[in-house]
Formats: structure tokens, sequence, C-alpha cells
């Protein structure tokens, strides 16, 4: 297959690209256009607007603003790339000769919390600030606009937090507490979450490529959900240390993060919500649209590979 990534040199984009690149044919779409081992050619996105592009089978969308946690961020910055982003491309792939549509939205377009045992497909939207509202306006307008042609499948997809080898995200800022021996002071939280494993997530894309999937919003997570006090052992355990996890009473843990909000400390309110809360996204769905009943990744098989690739 021919396939165009937007987003190309990022994170995903460049594990996709050493994913796909030994079956398939890939083309770049990137603000940045470097030369890259597996990518044909990268354009600008002002070439969507003339005719250098070649006509592909299918369109990956990646390219997005991230979400900020430090709050920095002007909120027309996501929905400017975001959204605005995502109808230029969708425009495009409804008037070409490709076949499907990847979108990449997140979990936080359906829900900043989850309120039950977990979050699938048929939760009503309710994002919270501006990324997860930039998120759910591309979505909106991708399924306000569905294919006029009957050979045309769009996917929109909603990863919880994905990790790799090369992410530079939360996880690494967790590892670099844990690596310098301080106790982790939060074990009298008990939460689960889902994370996405980039080997699970590329092996999904290439379902989507090549099976007949049906069009759809799907969850994207590793099967098992993981708690934080687990990823501190998984941590640990990647670098050959012995897991010092205190569990002071949680009372006196949100006293103090309210007081570390005010002195503009690493531990204020919202991190030690993000830290702690339950977030479970269910996968479910894609697993019976791909005729799996397991990824091929155990979640915590993931993340320590990822712990391990940041000793380099």
């Amino acid at each position: 297959m021919k396939i165009l990534i937007t987003g190309v040199h990022g994170f995903v984009g460049s594990n996709l690209v050493k994913a796909l690149s030994k079956e398939h044919e890939i083309f770049g779409l990137d603000i940045i256009a470097p030369q890259k081992d597996g990518v044909k050619f990268t354009f600008g996105w002002e070439h969507l607007d003339g005719k250098e592009i070649p006509d592909v089978d299918a369109i990956i969308h990646l390219a997005g603003k991230a979400h900020d946690t430090k709050n920095q961020s002007a909120a027309e910055t996501y929905f400017k790339v975001n959204t605005d982003l995502t109808k230029k491309i969708y425009d495009y792939f409804l008037k070409s000769s490709a076949k499907k549509f990847i979108f990449f939205s997140s979990v936080k377009a359906a829900a900043d919390r989850v309120e039950g045992e977990f979050v699938d497909e048929n939760v009503e939207p309710k994002p919270v600030g501006p990324y997860g509202e930039s998120k759910i306006k591309a979505e909106e307008y991708i399924r306000s606009l569905p294919p006029s042609s009957i050979d045309k499948d769009v996917y929109i997809l909603r990863p919880c937090m994905i990790h790799g080898p090369g992410n530079k995200g939360n996880l690494n800022l967790l590892y670099g507490v844990v690596r310098k021996g301080i106790p982790w002071p939060l074990g009298a939280f008990e939460n689960k979450r889902t994370f996405t494993s980039i080997d699970n997530l590329c092996y999904i894309i290439e379902g989507l490529l090549t099976k007949d999937v049906e069009s759809g919003v799907y969850n994207i997570n590793d099967d098992e959900a993981v708690s934080t006090n687990e990823l501190i052992e998984i941590i640990c355990e990647a670098m050959g240390k012995k897991a010092h996890i205190w569990r002071i009473p949680r009372c006196f843990m949100e006293a103090f993060a309210k007081l570390g909000g005010l002195l503009h400390l690493p531990l204020n309110p919202e991190r030690l919500q993000k830290l702690t809360e339950n977030y479970v996204s269910s996968n479910a769905k894609i697993k019976r649209a791909l005729g799996i009943e397991k990824l091929p990744v155990r979640a915590k098989d993931g993340l320590y590979k990822t712990i391990k690739s940041f000793e380099g």
C-alpha cells in the first residue's frame, strides 16, 4: 500500500514508519521535512492545495497539539492545530482516491475522568479543557461528513497514553523521580490505569490497513490496567532496584499537594489527581473488529521495555 502519514516525524509517526515501511510505501506530511529512513518524501501542508502529493491508498492523521500538562498553551492553539488541520486533511481525503482514513483522537476527547468501571465508545463525550474539546470538534467534523463512496473507511481512534522507546512523556518524568531514589509517597492511593504500548498500537494500525474493518470510533489501549504502585515496581525492576513505596495517609498527601500548588512545587493538586486517579479504557471493540482475543504485548512487558529504553 501507499500510505500518507501526517506528523510523520513525531514519536508515533517514527514508530509507524519502522513498522509499516517494510511492507508499504510511506509518504510524510509535516511542518518539517528532513530525510527519514523508510519515508519516500515528506511534503508540507501547503502541498495539499497542489498536485505534488501522489495518490495513496490510506491516510493516517497523527499531526496535532499534544496535551500540555503545565497548562501554558493558549486554547486557540489547540483548535488551530487539532481541529482545523484535521478538517483540512479530511477534506483532502474525501476528494482523493485514498480508501482508508485513520484519525488519532484521544480518550480525553470522550472523558476527562472515568465514571464507573471503565470508559468505552458508547460514552457521551464530555471533554474538559481545550485539548479534549479540540479533539472532539475534529471528531464531530469527520462524523458529520461521511464519505459518499462506499469504498472508503474512516476510523477515529481514541488511544490512552502512548508510550515506547523514544517517548519523552510523563513516564520519563516518573522514571526520573524513582531513579533518584526518592520513595514513592502515594502508595495509599490504589488506582488502575490503561496505557498503550507503541508495539500494540502499530499492530492495530496494520490490522486496520490490511483487514476489512467497519468504520467507526475505537478505543485503543493495552489489555490490562496497571496501578501506579505497580508502575513504580516495574520501573524499579527495570533499573534493578528495590521499590520504596510509602503509604502515607491520603488526607495528608492531599493537603501537601494543595500547599505545593501555592508554592509551585512539583506535586500540586492537578498532578496528584493525574498520578492517582482511575482511568480504565475498554479495548473490546477494536479486538472484536480485528478478530483477536488479545493484543501481542502485555501491558507490563510494554512498560518494562519503555523504561529500559530510558537508561540509554
